[in-house]
């Protein structure tokens, strides 16, 4: 079945980096675009990055840009979401996302805690 694993999150102090992991399984990964959002609480889930399904195009949250980078590899059936300039403003559980057409699968989450 459709499974998308996110890890890699943890607690940061502000400044500091992260980096995300999702890993997929079930579905063509290659073909598909993904994306990271994220949840912070009290607030509504936002739209963090994009990456095209053959990884030549990204695009940003405009808060997001210039500090994180999302990438993949399709080798692997793995994306991943480089998070520089950490702000506690950042702190929200990340998901991953594939979508495509009819089809919408997204992970379980990971949480983000940047703070001193």
């Amino acid at each position: 079945q459709v499974q998308l694993v996110e890890s890699g999150g943890g607690l940061v102090q502000p400044g500091g980096s992260l980096r995300l992991s999702c890993a997929a399984s079930g579905f063509t990964f290659s073909s598909y675009a993904m994306r990271w959002y994220r949840q912070a609480p009290g607030k509504e889930r936002e739209l963090v990055a994009v990456i095209t399904s053959g990884g030549g195009s990204t695009r940003y949250a405009d808060s997001m840009k210039g500090r994180f980078t999302i990438s993949r590899d399709n080798a692997k059936n793995t994306v991943f979401l480089q998070m520089n300039s950490l702000k506690p403003e950042d702190t929200a559980v990340y998901y991953c996302n594939a979508a495509r057409g009819m089809y919408d699968y997204w992970g379980q989450g990971t949480q983000v805690t940047v703070s001193s």
